[in-house]
């Protein structure tokens, strides 16, 4: 079984390994992809105490650190609310190299406009903070997928999924499934939207993969699931017994979100 290796800095340890086994994904789709640097995305999430930090926080992102982002050379930057929920905001940022990751925080102490717009933000003081918490993901994208796919920007909604494995191998071997198998191709013949996909590297309950889908409506989300539960491909591979949901997942995720007026998704 060929083997990769998903980690290229010592700085992010851990790294593990999967196979690959090529069933269903078409040459020319793999070999598209294959010409594309996977990309790394940081999925943050905010957590507010009060609508004031809030308000504050969605301010900053909107007219300081968004525009920093696009002006360091990041583009396509996604911001998203909770259609039902507490009130979070997620942050979607893609880095074309992990370079650019670890780097993009000293650019940003140097960018002057972006200290200036950002100062309510920045200097906010204890007995007045602009959010409660931040949780942070880094994830490394598919190799299937290896950058992210704006959708149109028209009416829509976003579903993230999150995928727990009872293993390492168990969650490299889903891996396997949307790449080598042709899952992601599923998706997009059944009509949604795929967003990113990413292993998550660092993060909290590894190991896991994080994707987004998007859809026009609620309505559409339940016709594009519905398409892609019946066809005759995905239920031909999630019954192969190395790929069943038993052996794979241990929990999943669902977060339905809809984008801010300034997100770049």
């Amino acid at each position: 079984m060929q083997r990769r290796t998903f980690l290229q800095s010592a700085l992010l340890s851990g790294a593990v390994v999967g196979g690959t086994l090529p069933l269903t994904s078409s040459a020319t789709s793999k070999e598209a992809a294959g010409s594309k640097r996977q990309q790394w995305y940081e999925l943050r999430t905010y957590l507010f105490a009060s609508d004031a930090q809030r308000q504050l926080t969605g301010t900053y992102l909107e007219q300081a650190y968004l525009p920093a982002l696009n002006r360091a050379g990041i583009k396509e930057v996604g911001v998203f609310s909770e259609i039902e929920g507490e009130g979070k905001l997620f942050l979607l940022i893609p880095f074309n190299s992990i370079a650019s990751f670890i780097g993009i925080n000293e650019k940003l102490a140097h960018d002057a406009a972006y200290m200036s717009a950002g100062d309510a933000y920045l200097a906010a003081q204890p007995s007045s903070p602009a959010y409660d918490r931040i949780d942070s993901s880094l994830l490394k994208a598919f190799a299937h997928m290896p950058q992210i796919e704006v959708p149109e920007k028209k009416a829509r909604i976003f579903e993230l999924r999150r995928y727990e494995s009872p293993s390492e191998s168990a969650g490299q071997k889903k891996i396997e499934m949307f790449n080598e198998a042709g899952e992601i191709d599923i998706f997009k013949k059944a009509g949604a939207r795929p967003v990113f996909f990413g292993e998550t590297m660092i993060g909290q309950r590894r190991p896991n993969l994080t994707y987004m889908l998007c859809f026009d409506d609620m309505a559409a989300h339940d016709s594009h699931w519905k398409l892609f539960g019946s066809d005759p491909e995905w239920k031909r591979i999630s019954t192969m017994p190395e790929y069943t949901d038993a052996k794979l997942i241990s929990k999943i995720t669902r977060t339905f979100l809809t984008p801010t007026g300034y997100s770049q998704v």
